[in-house]
C-alpha cells in the first residue's frame, strides 16, 4: 500500500504543475479501473489552487495520469484566475485537468475575494482558460443569483 501511495504521489507531482500535494487520512487505488479514492480531511494543492473535501475520487488513464478530480462532502476550493482569487463550495466539485474547468454541483457558491461579488446556483461552471462562468438555478423557487457591489463614483 505504501508503494502505491508513493507511486501515486510521484506521478501526480509530475503533471500539470511542478508540484501537486495531496493529503488524506486514507487512500486506496484500483489501477485496473483507474480510480483512486482518498478519504478524510482531503487536501489538494496544485500551484496556488486548493481543494478540500471529505472524499476525493481521482480518475486516471491507463498510464496513471490524472484526468478528473471529484470532491464530495464539505467540498470547498480556492482558485486563482489571472489576478483574481475565488473561493467557493458545493455538495460536489469536479475538476477536469485536460480542459482546466471546474464545476460546482448542488448548493454551489463562488465569491470573488477582490470585489466581494458572489454567485449562487445549483450548478456553476468555471473555465479557467477562457474565464467564462455559467450559473444554473435549480428551479423557480431556487434561481441562480448574482450579488455584486456597485462602485460609488458620485462621491
Amino acid at each position: 500500500m505504501v508503494k502505491q501511495i508513493a507511486f501515486f504521489l510521484f506521478f501526480s507531482c509530475l503533471l500539470y504543475s511542478k508540484q501537486v500535494e495531496i493529503r488524506a487520512d486514507s487512500f486506496s487505488a484500483d489501477e485496473k479501473k483507474g480510480i483512486n479514492i482518498l478519504s478524510g480531511s482531503v487536501l489538494v494543492k496544485n500551484k496556488d489552487d486548493v481543494l478540500n473535501s471529505d472524499k476525493l475520487l481521482i480518475y486516471t488513464d491507463k498510464n496513471n495520469k490524472p484526468l478528473k478530480y471529484i470532491a464530495s462532502g464539505n467540498a470547498s476550493f480556492k482558485i486563482f484566475i489571472k489576478d483574481r482569487v475565488y473561493q467557493g463550495s458545493a455538495n460536489e466539485l469536479v475538476y477536469n485537468l485536460s480542459t482546466d474547468t471546474y464545476e460546482a454541483n448542488g448548493n454551489a457558491y463562488i465569491q470573488d475575494l477582490s470585489t466581494n461579488n458572489k454567485l449562487y446556483g445549483d450548478r456553476i461552471s468555471i473555465d479557467k482558460k477562457s474565464q467564462h462562468y455559467k450559473v444554473f438555478g435549480l428551479n423557480e423557487k431556487k434561481p441562480a443569483r448574482f450579488i455584486f457591489n456597485l462602485k460609488d463614483e458620485l462621491k
